[in-house]
């Protein structure tokens, strides 16, 4: 799944998806650090919303059209991910797929797992374990 946060261009493996929905606002969890957005109820379930613009310490921008929650299972557990927009599911050749550079594997927190190009451009594969790091899950 690839989907944008500000200028950057990242994906998640299909595996871990569970689905993609619009993003109609969601519940303020007291306490909950920053980057939980709140809980959402999605299919009789109620999911914590990490805003990755936040996670990612990118500045706030309005909510549009194309705002979408990413559903991700991590250890069983279904997390929400507060994303720009959600554009498509693309397949990437191992062969395109490589360790991040050394600087973003230092800066990023542990986020950048990988980074691959495709169709030009090039894409930062999330590790949602370490991204979703310390959200408190139902």
């Amino acid at each position: 799944m690839v989907f944008k946060v500000g200028d950057g261009d990242y994906a998640l493996p299909a595996d871990e998806v569970l689905q993609l929905e619009s993003f109609e606002g969601a519940t303020h969890v007291p306490g909950a650090p920053p980057y939980v957005t709140g809980i959402v109820q999605s299919r009789g379930r109620v999911v914590p919303v990490v805003d990755l613009r936040v996670r990612f310490q990118l500045p706030p921008a309005p909510r549009t059209l194309d705002t979408r929650i990413i559903l991700v299972t991590v250890d069983g557990r279904v997390v929400g991910l507060l994303v720009d927009s959600a554009r498509e599911v693309v397949t990437l050749p191992a062969t395109e797929v490589a360790p991040p550079p050394r600087l973003v594997a230092e800066r990023s927190d542990g986020f950048v797992r990988a980074v691959a190009r495709t169709a030009g451009r090039l894409l930062m594969l999330i590790d949602t374990r370490n991204v979703i790091g310390g959200v408190p899950l139902p």
